[in-house]
C-alpha cells in the first residue's frame, strides 16, 4: 500500500495495530451495534449518555455503539482462557463536545482481560506509551493509582456524597473548591491538597509516595514505575494523581497519554475490576483506547492537488487508446484524472491533453 495515499489518522491505525500484534495482540471485529441494555445498565461508565437508538427487525431496542470495551467484555466474559488480549480499531458513535450532533468516531487500542499480573499492567503501559510513540516523539504519559487516591480521600472524609465532591475537585485540581468543602464540612482536607499539588518525574514525587501510609499501593506503583524507567521510559512518564477516572468502574492504575500540539489527552485508560464485577464476572481487566479523531490538529490532511495529471480527450477518441494513455501515467504512480474539458477549480500538476491518434500533447 503507498503511504502517499494514506491520512495521517490512517497511518497511525496501521502503524498501531503492527505494534499490538508484535505483543501477541488479536484483531477484535465487532458490530456497530449492541442492545441498548448494555449501555443503560453501565451508563455511568460512558463518556456520554448521548446514545443512537433504533428498534431492530425483532422488537429489540438497539444502539449504534458508543463504547468498544463493554462490547469487548460482553462478547469474550464466556471464556475459559486465563487471559485474552485483543486489540481494535473501531467507530463509536458519541454526541460531539462542541455541539449537540453526533460524530463518528475512530479508536483505536487494546483491552486484557483475565488473570492479570505485574506483567500485564506493565505491558498494557508500556503499549500505550509506545502507542503515543507511533504517532509523535513528543508525548507523555500521566499515570496515577486509586487505590492512593481513594486511601488519602477516604481517611479524610466520612460521607459519601462528600467524598464524590472531593474526588471532583481532585480530578479538576480545584485547590479553592477544596478550601471551600474543607470550611463547610469541617473536614481536614490538606493531604488532599498535597495529593493533586503532586506532579512530576517518579524521582520528584517520591519523598511524597513514601510519606503515605497505603504501602500496597505505594510499592505497586513504584514497581510498574521503575520497569517502565528501566527499559526506556523515564523521560515520558508523569505522576498526576488528578487522572481519576469512574471509583465505582475502576481501580488500580489509571493513565492518560498527551501529545505536543494537541491540548487534550488523546489516550484514555486502567484497571477496570469493578466493571467486570459489577457486570458479574470473576475477572480482572486494564486496557486502554487512542482517539484517533484528535489527531486531526496534529495532522494537515489536506492534498495540495486534486490528482498529479489532468488528461483531457475527446469523445471521438478510440476507448483503447483513452485507457492506454491512463495506464501510461498511473504505472508510474502519478493520480490521474481524465475528462473532456478542464473544470475551474481543480488543482493539479499538470494538464495534458489526448491527440485523436492517442497521442500525449503536452501544455494542453
Amino acid at each position: 500500500m503507498n503511504d502517499l495515499y494514506l491520512t495521517g489518522e490512517e497511518k497511525a491505525l496501521f502503524a498501531l495495530r503492527a505494534l499490538y500484534e508484535k505483543y501477541g495482540y488479536s484483531q477484535y471485529k465487532m458490530c456497530k451495534f449492541e442492545e441498548y441494555d448494555l449501555y443503560l445498565k453501565n451508563k455511568d461508565f460512558l463518556i456520554s449518555d448521548n446514545i443512537i437508538t433504533f428498534t431492530d427487525t425483532d422488537g429489540r431496542l438497539m444502539a449504534l455503539k458508543p463504547d468498544v470495551t463493554l462490547s469487548i467484555i460482553k462478547n469474550l466474559a464466556a471464556s475459559s482462557s486465563d487471559i485474552q488480549k485483543v486489540y481494535y480499531g473501531e467507530n463509536v458513535y458519541r454526541a460531539s463536545k462542541n455541539n449537540s450532533s453526533f460524530k463518528e468516531i475512530m479508536q483505536s487500542g487494546l483491552e486484557c482481560i483475565g488473570d492479570i499480573d505485574d506483567y500485564t499492567v506493565y505491558e498494557v503501559l508500556m503499549l500505550a506509551a509506545k502507542s503515543l510513540e507511533t504517532i509523535s516523539e513528543e508525548y507523555v504519559i500521566d499515570i496515577s493509582h486509586l487505590g492512593i487516591v481513594s486511601g488519602v480521600v477516604d481517611s479524610a472524609v466520612a460521607s459519601e456524597d462528600v467524598k464524590k465532591q472531593v474526588l471532583k475537585c481532585v480530578a479538576d485540581k480545584n485547590l479553592s473548591a477544596l478550601s471551600y468543602i474543607e470550611k463547610s464540612e469541617n473536614v481536614d482536607l490538606e493531604r488532599v491538597k498535597k495529593l493533586i499539588s503532586t506532579y512530576g518525574s517518579p524521582d520528584s514525587v517520591m519523598p511524597f509516595l513514601e510519606s503515605l501510609e497505603f504501602k500496597a499501593e505505594v510499592s505497586e506503583l513504584i514497581k510498574i514505575l521503575s520497569a517502565l524507567e528501566k527499559n526506556g521510559f523515564k523521560d515520558k512518564i508523569r505522576i498526576d494523581f488528578s487522572v481519576v477516572n469512574d471509583i465505582k468502574y475502576y481501580n488500580g492504575f489509571v493513565f492518560k497519554g498527551f501529545i505536543n500540539g494537541i491540548p487534550a489527552s488523546v489516550l484514555s485508560g486502567g484497571q477496570y475490576d469493578r466493571l467486570m464485577s459489577g457486570m458479574k464476572l470473576k475477572k480482572k481487566a486494564i486496557g486502554f483506547a487512542v482517539y484517533l479523531d484528535m489527531l486531526d490538529l496534529l495532522y494537515d490532511n489536506a492534498k495540495d492537488y486534486d490528482a498529479d495529471t489532468v488528461i483531457l480527450y475527446d469523445k471521438e477518441t478510440e476507448l483503447d487508446k483513452v485507457i492506454k494513455a491512463a495506464e501510461q501515467f498511473t504505472e508510474k504512480g502519478a493520480a490521474v484524472t481524465l475528462m473532456h474539458s478542464l473544470p475551474d477549480k481543480i488543482r493539479c500538476k499538470r494538464t495534458v491533453r489526448l491527440g485523436k491518434s492517442g497521442e500525449i500533447l503536452e501544455n494542453a
